[in-house]
């Protein structure tokens, strides 16, 4: 992914303001103040609308909390504003923001991020973004390869990597949850 080492930290307003006027670019800010820039290409758009739909519908059955989607940017406890290609948010966490922080970057870790790897990404960058995750309070990080139709799950007691499986169960996080990779894998 590249990454824009400028002269200053990019703050919560110049961020915002880059990502209104350059839609189809994911705009990220690390903890040190580089800006993340990558394009979503066909392929990771494709994976990161199944998962999101996947993860839309759980949620709709089972009413626990929020869902978002990639143009989501969350404003995490080290300063770092990082937008996972799919999200959740437990309802009691989202509603304990102002109104204020729901309609900027909300300042909280989500309960569960989803990444997809594009092309721009190696599998190290991935694995180094769900260490920043966890760090950060998120307790379940879920990356999503379609190069190696793979999928690996982090929670803080450490990782665990699914190949060629048919679905993925993501309990206790996500109650009842089963990622399902057929479909996701072409």
């Amino acid at each position: 992914m590249p990454v824009l080492d400028l002269l200053r930290p990019v703050s919560d307003e110049e961020l915002w303001a880059l990502s209104e006027r350059n839609p189809g670019w994911q705009f990220e800010r690390g903890a040190d103040g580089r800006l993340l820039v990558s394009p979503t290409g066909g392929e990771g758009g494709r994976m990161g609308a199944a998962v999101l739909g996947q993860l839309y519908r759980w949620n709709e059955a089972q009413s626990l909390g929020v869902v978002f989607d990639a143009s989501t940017g969350f404003k995490l406890p080290d300063g770092s504003v990082l937008s996972p290609d799919a999200a959740f948010v437990r309802k009691e966490r989202w509603l304990a923001l102002t109104p204020e922080e729901r309609e900027g970057f909300p300042p909280l870790a989500p309960d569960a991020a989803f990444e997809v790897r594009s092309r721009s990404q190696s599998v190290e960058e991935l694995r180094e973004k769900a260490a920043l995750y966890l760090k950060n309070g998120v307790g379940l990080v879920v990356l999503l390869d379609p190069y190696a139709h793979r999928v690996e799950v982090f929670r803080k007691e450490g990782a665990t990597s699914y190949q060629d499986q048919e679905a993925v169960s993501l309990d206790p996080e996500l109650p009842g949850f089963q990622l399902r990779t057929r479909g996701l894998f072409l």
